[in-house]
């Protein structure tokens, strides 16, 4: 049976998530907002925040690519091994400029990332896409765990993610790119190389949970 889409605005859940969303990172929102792109208008209002995971529901807001066993248990969206070298959750819309909120656990060895703004949804790479990476034994850590791989080099000592539950934010406006990892930014950077796309998670190896995702175009 299809699971129907679970797609839902965050008003609707908890009215404090508008506000939240809608707070400046480091200016950009008070710079947009002054030529009317950010989305968050003077009163506080904006574009609703779309929900695409919350605990174990959401797996209909994404095709797949590759042959991941993506399923719902323990109050999230998971995987742990594959058919194929990785697979992905792929949404079905693409977006340009957006905040986003992600929670997700990771066990020690895993390979996993949100990747953004991505060209071809069924041709996931580093080089298509913008990698947030969640990969705590990179063999070259340089663009381990808290970086955009072959863009922003992770922080030293590289943060790990592994073993516990962790938030993603990210942030993409214009060419201006942001990671904040459990509060603390980790990639504030600025690439001109893709515009828009498709946002994708990923399995690689080991272990990936995925409990909240939320999404709010800019």
């Amino acid at each position: 049976m299809t699971e129907p889409t679970e797609s839902i605005t965050a008003s609707a859940v908890n009215p404090h998530w508008p506000q939240r969303l809608c707070r400046p990172v480091s200016g950009i929102l008070v710079a947009l907002s002054a030529f009317g792109l950010s989305g968050c208008a003077a009163n506080g209002t904006h574009e609703p925040v779309s929900i695409l995971i919350d605990g174990g529901h959401g797996l209909a807001n994404f095709d797949q690519s590759g042959e991941g066993n993506w399923n719902a248990g323990g109050g999230a969206i998971q995987a742990d091994q594959s058919r194929t070298t990785y697979a992905y959750l792929v949404t079905k819309r693409q977006y340009e400029n957006f905040r986003l909120e992600l929670e997700f656990w990771s066990s020690d060895d895993a390979n996993s990332g949100v990747f953004f703004r991505c060209q071809d949804p069924q041709n996931i790479t580093a080089e298509n896409c913008y990698e947030a990476n969640i990969f705590d034994r990179r063999p070259d850590p340089s663009y381990g765990t808290g970086g955009i791989v072959l863009i922003a080099k992770s922080p030293t000592p590289m943060p790990k993610a592994g073993g516990r539950w962790n938030r993603y934010e990210i942030t993409a406006i214009g060419p201006r790119l942001t990671l904040v990892l459990n509060g603390v930014t980790t990639v504030d950077t600025v690439d001109a190389k893709l515009a828009g796309g498709y946002i994708a998670l990923q399995w690689g190896s080991g272990i990936i949970k995925f409990r909240k995702l939320e999404i709010q175009p800019l």
